[in-house]
């Protein structure tokens, strides 16, 4: 006689349901090792166009410099008299003082925004979900507005990065209280909600300008199309621990963000406070986006298409889309910049223009592909 197991599966003294699991379990750990593999194979390959990346942006410029006298200046100054000098001074000046911060700038920002991109359209469930189309960026702009023109650097360093952060905090606030108070909790009005409230935050900026320095206005306007031409050593320190803390915290809550994807029943099903992890996720969100928006200005699109490209590659796996997202974003910022600075060389390009006008298309090409589906 038959007897059903405690799973639903009839079984013959309990073995026919082993006989059935075991080939499926087989199978599964079969694809997770070659998921594994293959994403091993993925960032591998995706560090080593990082490094080439990094290296033909610092060498592309108005004045060209051969990758090989690059890295020469790099190795001298990290251990000094390692390679004979061959390069001038002004070149040295060139590569370690202006392209190279500028770079390792580009890449840090790349990233962060990427991966706050990815988070968000996990925990809205929305896959238009960015930082800039929900605010964030416009709230993190506001308050470095308000630190440039108004205040002053009285917290030295810190004052930029900390109004930025506070604004872009002030910003995801707002949106999810518009979007609750309008009752816009499906993914598109989410995504209305947020674009109007960067329209309220950024009239509010313009007013900022019109009433603060007039000699500094031009200089937080370019700031405000995005660029990266004022990247110093001194300052790198700050976006650097702000994504390593902030990334290392999205991918230790990888599992939680692919249970979100799903559906806040499941998610709590699961055991996760989903409102307070919500939270928790526009909190760090806004602490990255300010830190990055505080020393690039507002560069758009990089959280929206970034995500959507990894998910094609690697699947919905946030364990794998993160750390893809990082890479990805940090090496289409760090070309999205060599094409910003070398399009109307020696004059920079606001990088905000370039991935305006990338993100603008994908943007497109994106509400497409919904349609067909």
């Amino acid at each position: 006689m038959s007897k059903r197991s405690p799973l639903g599966d009839d079984t013959v003294h309990g073995h026919s349901a082993w006989k059935t699991t075991q080939p499926r379990n087989r199978v599964s750990v079969l694809s997770s090792q070659l998921s594994e593999r293959k994403m091993t194979v993925m960032i591998t390959l995706g560090l080593f166009f990082l490094i080439i990346s990094f290296s033909l942006a610092v060498s592309i410029g108005a004045i060209s410099v051969p990758a090989q006298t690059v890295w020469g200046i790099v190795l001298n100054k990290i251990s000094p008299d390692t390679i004979e000098q061959t390069w001038s001074k002004g070149r040295e000046a060139i590569v370690w003082d202006i392209r190279f911060p500028r770079a390792i700038l580009a890449g840090f920002v790349g990233a962060g925004l990427a991966i706050v991109g990815a988070t968000l359209q996990a925990v809205t469930r929305n896959p238009l979900a960015d930082p800039h189309l929900l605010g964030i960026s416009s709230g993190a702009a506001f308050g470095a507005i308000i630190a440039l023109l108004h205040t002053g650097m009285f917290l030295g360093l810190a004052t930029v990065p900390l109004f930025a952060f506070f604004g872009a905090l002030a910003a995801s606030g707002l949106v999810l209280l518009v979007s609750r108070m309008t009752a816009s909790t499906s993914a598109d009005r989410l995504i209305l909600a947020g674009v109007a409230v960067s329209f309220v935050i950024m009239a509010g900026a313009n007013i900022l300008i019109f009433l603060g320095d007039q000699k500094s206005t031009h200089t937080v306007v370019f700031w405000m199309l995005g660029g990266l031409g004022l990247a110093q050593w001194s300052q790198l320190i700050y976006p650097l621990v702000i994504l390593t803390l902030g990334g290392l915290y999205f991918y230790l809550k990888s599992s939680d963000l692919n249970a979100m994807t799903v559906g806040d029943e499941t998610a709590s099903t699961l055991g996760i406070p989903v409102a307070r992890f919500r939270l928790i996720i526009f909190i760090v969100g806004a602490l990255v986006t300010g830190v990055m928006v505080a020393f690039s200005g507002i560069i758009g699109f990089v959280g929206l298409m970034i995500p959507h490209i990894l998910r094609r590659l690697v699947g919905g796996n946030y364990r794998y889309i993160l750390p893809g997202s990082a890479l990805v974003g940090a090496i289409f910022v760090i070309w999205s910049d060599v094409a910003a600075r070398t399009i109307m060389a020696p004059e920079d390009m606001p990088i905000g223009i370039i991935t305006g006008l990338v993100g603008g298309l994908f943007f497109i090409w994106l509400l497409g592909q919904g349609k067909k589906g």
